[in-house]
């Protein structure tokens, strides 16, 4: 789920809270009737917490649900909130050092303060009242608990909440390169990456998500099913319910600091993103020229001035704040973000946080599909796919949501030239123009992260419809493996859904380890790779590629693929082979053989025997509030039978050695899980990985981790009756 969240910076630290020019007693007296509004207020406002933590959060008004929900936020773990907004804007440097300076100088490339705040002063007056409300619950969070201590930001401002205004877990923006950036702007080339310098950051889980949704035609209950399966960091997310008064009713993952949830349901309709392959971020090459009047850059037979704004980035040092500031350019495409041979290059991608938070915020009174179509209208979910389900028996598949039409006659894979007129994007495509599927018959759709070629069988959009730019994913093994189980499944059940996400089969292994077998058949006998290999091979020649917790062939199947993942990283002389076309085809019978001799050294290293079950390996830790987990091999763990999606695992499980571990800990994939179904009421069942609070000392910091490693969802209580013998604890914010 890759989106842009736009940053507002207000480069002098001045700018950064609202300064009253009064006397001190003017001061302390607005102050004092402020935390009386924000009391009266919260008088209006009531929290459950059920008994798993889960704040349900009921406001007279819209506004005051949000100030609601972001107050229990508040409560379960300020410092994401808090270190979310210092990404999205600019800031993390002054919590984190001079190592952020050039993350936040690419924030704030996109950002200009005096703009920001002249957005939020133009929001219509609903959007101003939620942001206000926002605001204003998170300073009545902090000045109701001292002793809680900011890294930076002791007072929000309403306009912050545009600076994270969509929901995923990295930004559109993430796709401009800090090394190539920071080169740019110091004139210091950036160091190649080579096979000697690339570290495991290559075996990142692949990011995105899993949604399907089944027709009512294919149900036993003859209702909608929708399944929500984001595949984030863990702890990313939290989960919550949101109602009022003025129609407000929603449930599910809310990205922590905002105010609308993400990925869920109301009583009628819901939703689920997963990042799309849509290639809607383009590069041009601008021919830059200077003379006295400084920069300009070529457009078509004119010359045009470059845009020049100071930005000043301030960074936390042992003995206080500094600071750099910086001298930066935007033609009309974007922002210079690094230097192509003698160009200059600039990006350029959706910039609309008012939209965003509309169509965030809105999305989730949508009633049914009709309501949601009309506000994917405003195309501002910029690289999200979404799955969709509704009471109504309708079931939806949205490919991507911002996709500029532009001439194919181009390669939009690479830089184009900025002087050329026809470059120039012509508006985006419509939600009818583009490659979605509403009620298909096969009575099921899906996307995980894969292009839509196969989003539901033969009722699929025809990839030779449309142009390449429309999505650059292809397929993935996770895509084969959803196929196979929608397809071959009907009347499907809430319970049957479940258990086809959880279903064990890895389908990449199934296709690759064959090459690994055959490569040890054609061994001579005396090479000392045969003895050393054969039981190990005979192992894997039984295995049904099927993930478990007992197994031991799902120990060397895995770690052997994630070791030819490695040499397809770095190989140089695979460079420009995609990962999966070197793994399945282009590695040496040699390179198959020797990994897994790797493998099985290591195993006998670490645990004194090669025959190491899955489950004693592959390990969910959550011992630490800390975003960053410290993993310990001698801290308690819990077995995780689920395997990383790389493989085509549906239920993912992205695992790593960490600081000489010798067990790989999770920390991303399956996060917030729910199965829905619309009937003449809603019901539902989801999980969270760990806990909904992040302090190590709550009850709900891990209580869930039993039930999440085994699949295990609870009934969410969505209806207050449900909520009666659940109930933890009511109250008013502040209280």
């Amino acid at each position: 789920m890759k989106k842009f969240a736009l940053a507002l910076v207000v480069g002098y630290a001045c700018a950064w809270s609202v300064q009253v020019a009064a006397a001190p007693s003017m001061v302390d007296q607005a102050g004092q009737e402020q935390v009386a509004a924000w009391r009266a207020r919260a008088q209006n406002i009531t929290i459950v917490r059920d008994d798993w933590g889960i704040p349900h959060v009921h406001g007279k008004t819209d506004a005051d649900a949000v100030f609601g929900l972001i107050y229990a936020q508040a409560e379960d773990d300020f410092n994401r909130i808090e270190t979310n907004f210092l990404l999205s804007q600019g800031r993390l440097a002054e919590a984190e050092g001079e190592k952020e300076i050039w993350r936040d100088l690419r924030m704030r490339l996109f950002i200009d303060p005096e703009d920001m705040q002249a957005k939020y002063a133009a929001s219509p007056q609903w959007l101003r009242e939620l942001m206000d409300a926002w605001a204003d619950g998170l300073n009545y969070y902090l000045q109701t608990h001292p002793q809680v201590k900011p890294r930076v930001i002791t007072h929000f401002e309403p306009w912050m909440a545009l600076t994270f205004s969509e929901g995923s877990i990295g930004g559109d923006i993430e796709h401009i390169a800090l090394a190539e950036l920071q080169a740019f702007y110091t004139g210091v080339p950036p160091v190649r990456q080579t096979a000697a310098n690339i570290a495991d950051a290559s075996l990142a889980e692949p990011t995105g998500s899993n949604g399907f949704a089944i027709a009512p035609t294919n149900s036993a209950s003859k209702h909608a099913l929708l399944w929500i399966n984001p595949h984030t960091s863990f702890f990313f997310r939290a989960e919550a319910q949101a109602t009022s008064e003025e129609g407000l009713n929603v449930y599910g993952a809310i990205t922590w600091g905002q105010f609308f949830i993400y990925q869920g349901f109301n009583e009628h309709a819901g939703w689920m993103h997963t990042s799309s392959g849509v290639d809607n971020i383009d590069e041009y090459l601008e021919t830059v020229t200077q003379d006295d009047d400084g920069y300009s850059y070529v457009y078509g037979k004119e010359k045009r001035p470059l845009a020049v704004r100071k930005v000043v980035i301030r960074y936390k040092t042992d003995t206080g704040m500094a600071q750099r500031e910086f001298t930066t350019y935007r033609s009309h495409h974007g922002p210079i973000v690094r230097k192509l041979d003698d160009k200059w290059v600039s990006v350029r991608l959706m910039e609309a946080p008012v939209d965003a938070l509309t169509q965030s915020y809105s999305r989730t009174k949508a009633q049914n599909l009709k309501e949601f179509r009309q506000i994917m209208n405003l195309h501002t979910n910029s690289s999200n796919n979404t799955v969709f389900a509704d009471s109504q028996g309708n079931i939806a598949y949205f490919h991507a949501n911002f996709i500029p039409k532009r001439d194919p006659k181009f390669d939009w894979s690479k830089p184009v030239d900025g002087s050329d007129p026809a470059t120039e994007w012509q508006g985006v495509y419509s939600v009818e123009d583009s490659p979605n599927v509403f009620n298909p018959g096969s009575g099921w759709l899906y996307n995980t992260n894969n292009a839509p070629w196969s989003a539901s069988g033969p009722d699929s959009p025809k990839q030779r419809d449309y142009p390449s730019y429309v999505d650059r994913a292809g397929e993935n093994p996770r895509g084969v493996h959803a196929v196979r189980v929608l397809s071959r499944k009907k009347d499907f059940t809430p319970d049957s859904v479940i258990a086809a996400a959880f279903d064990t089969q890895m389908p990449e292994l199934e296709k690759v380890i064959p090459s690994l077998i055959k490569a040890y058949a054609a061994l001579d006998a005396d090479n000392p790779l045969h003895a050393k290999l054969a039981e190990p091979i005979a192992v894997l020649k039984g295995w049904d590629f099927r993930w478990a917790a007992d197994s031991v062939a799902t120990t060397l199947g895995v770690l052997w693929g994630d070791a030819l993942w490695r040499l397809a990283s770095t190989d140089e002389d695979a460079a420009e082979t995609p990962i999966y076309e070197y793994v399945e085809n282009r590695a040496s019978a040699q390179h198959r053989l020797d990994a897994l001799a790797t493998v099985t050294d290591k195993l006998i290293a670490d645990f004194g025997k090669w025959q190491v079950p899955w489950g004693e390996i592959n390990r969910f830790q959550r011992i630490s509030g800390a975003i960053e987990q410290p993993f310990d091999d001698a801290a308690p763990s819990i077995a995780v039978p689920f395997a990383t999606g790389r493989w085509g695992s549906l239920a993912s499980f992205g695992a790593n050695y960490y600081k000489g571990s010798k067990k790989l800990y999770g920390t991303s994939g399956n996060s917030f899980l729910a199965i829905v179904e619309f009937g003449d009421k809603v019901s539902a069942k989801a999980i969270t990985a760990g806990g909904e609070s992040g302090d190590p000392k709550s009850r709900h910091f891990s209580d869930q981790a039993a039930r999440y490693v085994n699949g295990d969802l609870r009934e969410v209580y969505f209806y207050p009756e449900q909520l009666k013998g659940h109930t933890e604890r009511t109250y008013h914010p502040g209280e």
